[in-house]
């Protein structure tokens, strides 16, 4: 039994992992679209192949991707791949990942951008204080 795709679900869904707006879609597909046009071509099963091409183009994804993905299928292929035996690299090993250090690990450029102001703004103030207290001798 084959089972049919809903297309239009299959887009807001690649739509909704990117964090695009429904609005900010319509604007990059065109003058004649709007939230309310891109709404309901999301609830549409089959989407013509022009305009599949079209978001394809405008949201990076390959247009197979939304004729094809089947999130059913996908889940099983997932639960049936990864169980509580699944591993990856060290063999027999425990994983434990925080988000936050995973966070941290990513945005470390700017945390170092930011204490490297902080530095610079204590140092001036205390230039400043210096300034002030000869100031008043």
């Amino acid at each position: 039994m084959e089972k049919n795709i809903h297309q239009g679900r299959n887009v807001k869904r690649f739509r909704e992992m990117l964090g695009i707006k429904q609005e900010a879609l319509a604007l990059d597909l065109g003058d004649e679209w709007n939230q309310k046009k891109v709404s309901m071509l999301e609830q549409k099963d089959v989407i013509e192949d022009h305009l599949l091409k079209k978001i394809s183009g405008v949201l990076n994804i390959p247009v197979d991707a939304f004729k094809n993905f089947d999130e059913e299928h996908a889940v099983t292929i997932i639960s049936n791949t990864f169980n509580d035996e699944a591993f990856i690299g060290n063999y027999g090993g425990t994983y434990n990942i925080n988000p936050m250090v995973e966070i941290i690990k990513l945005h470390e450029d700017k945390i170092a951008l930011y204490e490297r102001m902080l530095k610079e703004k204590d140092d001036m103030m205390g230039r400043l204080e210096g300034l002030i207290k000869n100031k008043k001798e």
